[in-house]
């Protein structure tokens, strides 16, 4: 029967056609694929005969009607029924076909179920799911708050489980640390996230730890990588951090072999605050000269001129980089393809910027367990996002003990070069 369009692409009765079209294309292509997967099994076990010869399975009918959530709508679908009559011998019970396409129990495509709480993350209120993806969707089932409070609460166990897996088996070459301060409820009013990102003996980064501490202290550094260490961390070749005393000293005490890098980025910040504004531009550019140096010599080279332009006015400002000059230039003993990586602790800057966002919408998340998983929910999710350090191949030279001379590599460990 011809249906009747308005110049919008919209029906008569407020649908779009084109949507429509997408419906039906997919519950055409979901009733041929569960046609198939019966089809499939029955013929596996035509050999299956009773003793007067007569088939244990075959068809019967249809089950209900069902609404089914996908990506491309809510599509009502005929499951096929399949009548098993064999016995299990160890059980005594019937055996039951169960389709692996649409379970008995499923009403929203795993893709739908992975998106609503993630929508939740990023500021879509729980109440608001309805109105919002009522009509995308062409249907309001399984969008009730309800649906999206269970779906969060599997966040929990999530972030147990994360915090209590081993880790003898991943290798860390390099970490990032940073303790982040959130507008969420951790119990205490200074409370903040502490947070691990490393990168692995393949290149990739991944999130190592979370957890909350009480401000950036020494003990709640020392819990957390304790806790890393107890679960089987090696210690990771370079670990960067900004200036936290905390972090440090719990490093000096958990993994005493791996080496410091200061964040260029919170130095820099904190030299220039001890400038008056009137100086701070020409002071931002001689900063980053230093490291943006060919090599560790040129490096040191600019840290004395910026000793000699400054020192005598503002010796506060250049003592926060003499001071830190060794732990700020490490960076320069690494690949020259790493640099722009070791410099910063931009990839947990730039991860929790998305947090901040999201914890701005709840404001408070109502407990510290579920502050905590809405965290590791978001940073779970940008981590499918994250990109490898450049030059790859190199991290593995590193942790195998590579001697590396203005950013090029001039030693290579014999059991790597065989």
């Amino acid at each position: 029967m011809p249906t009747v369009v308005n110049e919008d692409g919209s029906t008569h009765d407020g649908s779009s056609l084109i949507d429509e079209i997408v419906r039906a294309g997919a519950r055409r292509m979901l009733a041929a694929a569960l046609e198939a997967e019966v089809n499939a099994y029955i013929a596996e076990l035509a050999d299956q005969c009773d003793e007067n010869g007569r088939r244990l399975v075959v068809r019967n009918g249809y089950h209900q009607p069902r609404k089914v959530t996908t990506a491309a709508g809510v599509v009502e679908v005929k499951v096929p029924r399949v009548n098993d009559k064999r016995v299990d011998e160890a059980t005594g019970e019937r055996k039951r076909f169960s389709s692996a396409i649409l379970p008995p129990w499923c009403r929203k495509s795993p893709k739908i179920s992975e998106v609503l709480p993630l929508l939740y993350l990023h500021g879509l209120s729980s109440g608001d799911f309805v109105p919002a993806l009522e009509q995308f969707l062409g249907s309001s089932a399984g969008l009730s708050p309800a649906t999206i409070t269970r779906l969060t609460q599997q966040w929990h166990a999530d972030h147990a489980a994360f915090m209590d897996r081993d880790l003898a088996q991943v290798d860390y070459v390099y970490v990032w640390a940073d303790g982040i301060h959130l507008n969420v409820r951790l119990e205490e009013a200074k409370a903040c996230v502490l947070v691990l990102i490393g990168v692995r003996a393949d290149g990739s980064k991944e999130l190592v730890a979370l957890k909350d501490g009480y401000r950036e202290s020494g003990e709640s550094w020392a819990d957390l990588l304790h806790d890393c260490a107890r679960r089987g961390m090696r210690a990771p070749v370079l670990a960067v951090g900004d200036g936290a005393l905390g972090f440090w000293k719990a490093l000096a005490e958990g993994f005493p072999d791996t080496r410091e890098q200061r964040c260029w980025v919170h130095k820099a910040a904190n030299v220039l605050d001890a400038m008056p504004k009137s100086a701070q531009p020409s002071a931002k550019k001689a900063i980053q000269d230093i490291y943006n140096a060919e090599d560790r010599a040129h490096a040191e080279a600019a840290i004395k001129t910026l000793a000699q332009l400054y020192g005598a006015k503002f010796p506060k400002a250049v003592k926060k980089i003499a001071d830190d000059q060794e732990e700020l230039l490490a960076f320069f003993d690494f690949p020259a393809e790493h640099r722009i990586h070791l410099r910063t602790t931009n990839p947990i800057e730039s991860t929790f910027s998305t947090v901040r966002l999201r914890t701005k919408v709840t404001r408070g998340a109502g407990s510290r367990t579920a502050a905590l998983a809405r965290v590791f929910k978001l940073v779970e999710s940008a981590q499918q996002r994250w990109r490898a350090v450049n030059a790859p191949h190199l991290v593995a030279l590193v942790r195998a003990g590579a001697r590396f001379e203005r950013g090029q590599l001039v030693e290579r460990p014999t059991a790597v070069a065989a």
